[in-house]
């Protein structure tokens, strides 16, 4: 049987994933669940990184509505001036769930100023990567605020970002339980994160881009979590200097 990519927008877990019995785990009885398969992983990947396709099952969404959410995107400013530090994040994972890995990309006074890559684990999946990459990204905003230093975090991972600064809040006053679904997936690194948020938030900005847009702190990122993979290296490890920007573009991209 010919192997198939699940994407998932909407449910217990959002990414790509290669079997059909874990994304059934993450859809079903989730409330509006979307979900779609695709026969290439590059097509899954396009259609993640874009607006789910409405099935019979799911209500397209007005005109308006989807203006607004398209004005929404278009009105996210990418400004590394904005703050001293600037912290790009990203996990990969090959295939999902499988080997991961997580990328870190720092800007100084909107400068490339260093890259991190690792925290490899061989059965992973694309949000656990994604959690780690956003907490080690809110160990070095720590330090930062501690020098006095202004930081944001960028991040392509709403799943994420919603954990650590929204949905905690939530599961926290309900003893870290999901009222419906139960077990929350990925908990301890979800709580660490958010723990550490809660203590820097109001000095912190995070921010979600898009993914594959060609933002370079995403990409080099991106390419840090897929160099993590290759490396698999469990530790946390800044990349070596010098950092030659056309070499970390050319290294595989997840």
């Amino acid at each position: 049987m010919a192997k198939k990519y699940y994407v998932v927008w909407a449910g217990r877990e959002t990414g790509i994933f290669t079997s059909w019995d874990y994304t059934k785990k993450q859809v079903d009885k989730f409330p509006q669940a979307k979900y779609k398969s695709f026969p290439t992983e590059a097509e899954a990947k396009a259609a993640f990184a874009k607006a789910p396709s409405y099935s019979s099952g799911t209500k397209k969404p007005t005109a308006g509505a989807a203006k607004a959410k398209t004005a929404a995107k278009a009105s996210v400013d990418i400004d590394l001036n904005r703050c001293d530090l600037s912290i790009f994040t990203d996990g990969g994972c090959e295939p999902n769930p499988g080997e991961a890995g997580s990328g870190v990309a720092v800007y100084h006074n909107a400068q490339l100023a260093e890259l991190y890559y690792g925290l490899y684990n061989a059965n992973g999946t694309n949000n656990s990567a994604e959690l780690n990459a956003l907490h080690q990204a809110l160990l070095i905003a720590d330090k930062a605020l501690k020098q006095g230093l202004t930081v944001q975090i960028l991040s392509d991972s709403q799943y994420s970002i919603n954990c650590i600064t929204n949905w905690a809040y939530g599961w926290k006053a309900k003893g870290w339980k999901r009222q419906v679904a139960g077990d929350i997936k990925n908990l301890d690194i979800i709580q660490q994160s958010h723990e550490l948020y809660d203590a820097l938030k109001d000095k912190l900005a995070i921010q979600h881009v898009a993914a594959h847009v060609g933002i370079e702190g995403n990409e080099l990122a991106d390419r840090m979590s897929i160099y993590a993979i290759d490396q698999k290296d469990s530790a946390f490890c800044r990349y070596p200097e010098p950092i030659v920007l056309a070499d970390i573009l050319s290294l595989r991209a997840g």
